[in-house]
């Protein structure tokens, strides 16, 4: 499926600053996943909110305060879409 290009240049972005070993499955399980919510939305092409719910939805919480640090710094402004959700 194809990536908005802008999208696609900030999560390989956000990828580049994982570290190197957490890179790959990262980007692997993300994007599967982003891919997969932008189908069943419809979508032709893999958007931000999918590529935000996807990274919120798929991310160890180890690695949650890593990953919004990387989110805010490569320009994802995942509040728009809601995140992050209170669990209750």
């Amino acid at each position: 499926m194809n990536w908005e290009p802008k999208l696609e240049e900030k999560f390989k972005l956000m990828i580049s600053r994982i570290p190197v070993f957490h890179r790959r499955i990262t980007e692997e399980v993300v994007t599967k996943r982003a891919q997969e919510l932008a189908g069943a939305r419809g979508a032709k092409q893999v958007g931000e909110e999918d590529v935000i719910t996807a990274f919120f939805s798929d991310v160890p919480s180890p690695f949650y305060g890593m990953m919004v640090r990387l989110l805010e710094q490569t320009g994802f402004d995942y509040k728009k879409y809601g995140f992050p959700k209170n669990k209750s």
